[in-house]
């Protein structure tokens, strides 16, 4: 076994040579089958003999301290195991990105926060019994309207640094043409399909965890710290998980009080959260204010470029929504000013939600660019031809590769986007108000640490295993498509495992950098099972070809099952960031168009068609990155149109938790979406060539539709959502 490590710049040279053909082809995914005949075990699914059901206890309020929780009725119900709260077996907790609360605190940091558990025969029960618990509480001073509390200007959490480059005010003084606009966006929940589950027990003194969790290796950790156990007696398996979008990155009560719970009680234990509890015990994205200042010439050439916003974050919560994040790279300007500043609420904890940053930062931007173009009757994408930068405009640094233009310009053909925009109102179609948008899309990309175990079996098949996890992304068919490529097997050939501890540690699904690092770990490691089977070849590995399980150089071809020998070939392959990472500036691109129809009558809006061209590097699967990107512009036209978390700022409760009342996009509301990608293969990446795709989509789609939306009506809607009460008075007489 051979162990390989590279600058995450390195291109293995196999890659270039491969011509097995599966590579970036539109592979099914090899799971699926699985998962509709229901043979795949999610995190609540397959239950241990003598399994236990749980249900936590919250808070009643929102601020003050816990006085006693009295637990009588809840032990003296039929079929109650154990209540359990308080005592030394509630460890204290660290902030993460899921907000695990401190235990062993009696402050009161929202409605809701866990503070027991409860474990019975039955899941009904525990859940009756839960609602039996009393938890005494002393009422404090809530802080739950988020416009009335004080900003703190210099906050000390979050990643992503203030900016200030140049005199943006100087700017502003002295340009021919400025804007100044303020943009709101509301509460977002990471709404994923399936629930935050856990199923945990204990097994010769190791903790095993079934859950559902986008980043196992990390669970692992915070686990092992919050119980206080060695990491390496917690075992952590997520084979399948049903979408995450950031809200299952870190490690939820459910996950910690399920493991206390289980050894409690010496049996497994299962939980699901509730939908109308996860609005509590799952972090959201925050609301966001966001003053956007632009100065141009008056040929629309920026010179000057502001973006502050103000997002909230409870007292326990280290997350700081990166508003600008987008922003940064994306147009020109030398005077710029890129911050976010913090209110502290008695809310649930704000945290990475898909595109932390660009799904909302880009709202503001994108419309506000759309806005100055308007001042300078320009056409929205000559404007924003005329600002690209050459090279990033806050570091300095080169593009990667960056091909914003031709997004640009094919979508533009493709869309069939006019050289003169109609004025706003001014095309109908009977009571319909027409209109068209678009926006430019930007998602940073990022390489990190990552292992892949390649095991050459004897009789000629690969065995591909790493702890990632796949969220519905593809993450098991690309990873056989990187190694089938490589070693010349079709993916028939290649079984994944991935979603267990045990295996080699891996990215894990979050900020889009999962499949890129996590391919070209699989890369290396083919790389020097190559290297071995040209050693037994007697030839260099240049020389090798490779395809459909067999090897041959010059007229000699030899079966890899005979090249093998009846000995597996295994090799470990490493990849992380390195010298291009900090050389260069890296992103994934794109541009978005949509054309909408508003009823002149009732505000409704329906969006007729839209589409999208993008710059991710090297596609590993066309149907499984189009998939995302189409989830992200689909997930764009909700957050336009619907999505908005509501606080009653009275008790700090969500008015509308549940899938009832919170208002995500569904099949009526969808058009159908073109995807088209501009593949260029990024060296700078990471050893695949490929950058980030899963975020890219929601990046700029919504924007797009609010611009449509502007162009159909002449409304300009600068709180999100673009509701149709929003529009009814400035609708035109029918």
């Amino acid at each position: 076994m051979t162990d390989h490590v590279m600058d995450a710049a390195f291109r293995p040279a196999a890659l270039d040579r491969a011509v097995q053909g599966v590579l970036g082809r539109p592979v099914d995914r090899i799971e699926g089958p699985a998962k509709v005949s229901g043979a795949a075990n999610y995190a609540y699914e397959g239950t241990p003999d003598g399994t236990a059901y749980a249900a936590i206890v919250g808070t009643p309020v929102g601020s003050g301290r816990i006085l006693r929780i009295d637990d009588t009725a809840a032990k003296a119900l039929p079929g109650v195991i154990a209540v359990i709260h308080g005592d030394k077996r509630m460890p204290a907790g660290e902030s993460n990105s899921r907000a695990m609360p401190l235990f062993d605190t009696a402050t009161i940091l929202h409605l809701g926060q866990p503070v027991a558990i409860v474990v019975a025969e039955h899941q009904e029960i525990a859940r009756e019994a839960a609602a039996l618990v009393v938890v005494e509480v002393e009422a404090g001073t809530p802080r739950y309207d988020v416009a009335e509390q004080t900003v703190d200007t210099n906050p000390d959490i979050g990643f992503l640094a203030p900016v200030d480059i140049g005199d943006l005010d100087a700017a502003m003084a002295s340009a021919a043409v400025t804007l100044d606009r303020t943009y709101t966006t509301p509460v977002h929940f990471p709404a994923a399909l399936e629930p935050h589950a856990t199923t945990a027990w204990w097994e010769d003194g190791k903790l095993i965890v079934r859950t559902s969790s986008q980043v196992i290796g990390g669970a692992r950790k915070t686990i092992a710290n919050a119980l206080k156990i060695d990491p390496d007696s917690v075992r952590v398996l997520a084979p399948y998980v049903g979408g995450g979008f950031g809200g299952k990155t870190g490690v939820g009560s459910e996950v910690i009080l399920a493991a206390i719970a289980a050894e409690a009680i010496g049996r497994p234990v299962k939980i699901a959260l509730p939908r109308r509890q996860t609005a509590y015990m799952v972090h959201h994205r925050s609301h966001t204010v966001q003053r956007v200042r632009i100065a141009c010439d008056a040929d629309g050439v920026i010179s000057g470029f502001g973006h502050e916003s103000v997002a909230a974050q409870n007292d326990d919560g280290e997350f700081l929504e990166p508003v600008p994040f987008g922003t940064l790279p994306l147009y020109r300007g030398e005077a710029r000013r890129f911050r976010t500043d913090l209110v502290r609420v008695n809310l649930p904890a704000s945290g990475a939600v898909r595109a932390p940053g660009e799904a909302v930062g880009t709202f503001a931007v994108e419309c506000a660019m759309d806005e100055l173009a308007e001042q300078l009757t320009l056409n929205p994408l000559e404007l924003r031809r005329r600002n690209e930068p050459e090279t990033d405009p806050v570091s300095g640094k080169p593009f990667s590769t960056r091909r914003m233009l031709d997004c640009y310009a094919q979508g533009a053909a493709w869309f069939g986007w006019p050289e003169t925009v109609p004025a706003p109102g001014s095309v109908r179609e009977g009571e319909w108000l027409i209109g068209i948008g678009m926006a430019a899309a930007l998602r940073g990309n990022f390489t990190v640490q990552a292992q892949a175990r390649v095991r050459l079996e004897a009789d000629g098949r690969a065995t591909v295993e790493c702890d990632m996890t796949d969220i519905g992304t593809g993450t098991y068919t690309i990873l056989a498509q990187m190694a089938g490529e490589m070693l010349g097997l079709p993916v028939a050939d290649v079984n994944v495992r991935i979603g267990d501890t045990d295996l080699p540690p891996s990215a894990g699904s979050g900020g889009s950098f999962g499949a890129g690092s996590a391919t070209a770990a699989v890369a290396l490691a083919c790389e020097d099972i190559l290297a071995e089977l040209a050693r037994r070849m007697n030839a260099a590995p240049e020389e090798l070809r490779l395809k459909d399980g067999c090897v041959s150089v010059g007229t000699r071809q030899v079966s890899m099952a005979d090249l093998v020998r009846g000995d597996p070939i295994v090799a470990m392959g490493k990849t992380g960031p390195g010298a291009e990472s900090k050389r260069t500036s890296q992103a994934s691109h794109g541009a978005q168009f949509v054309e909408v129809a508003v009823n002149a009558v009732t505000g409704e809006t329906r969006v007729r068609r839209m589409l999208g061209v993008f710059d991710v590097g090297r596609v590993l699967n066309a149907k499984t990155a189009a998939n995302q990107i189409v989830g992200g512009m689909i997930w764009g036209i909700s957050y336009a149109l619907g999505e908005e978390a509501v606080v009653d700022i009275r008790t700090g409760s969500f008015v509308n938790p549940d899938f009832g009342e919170y208002h995500v996009a569904v099949n009526a509301d969808v058009p159908q979406i073109a995807v088209h990608f501009i593949e260029e293969i990024d060296d700078s990446a990471n050893p695949a060539g490929a950058k980030g795709v899963g975020e890219l989509g929601i990046s700029g789609a919504g924007a797009a539709v609010a611009n449509a939306i502007y162009n159909a009506t002449g409304i300009r809607v600068r709180e999100f959502p673009v509701t149709l009460d929003k529009l009814l008075d400035g609708l035109p007489a029918v």
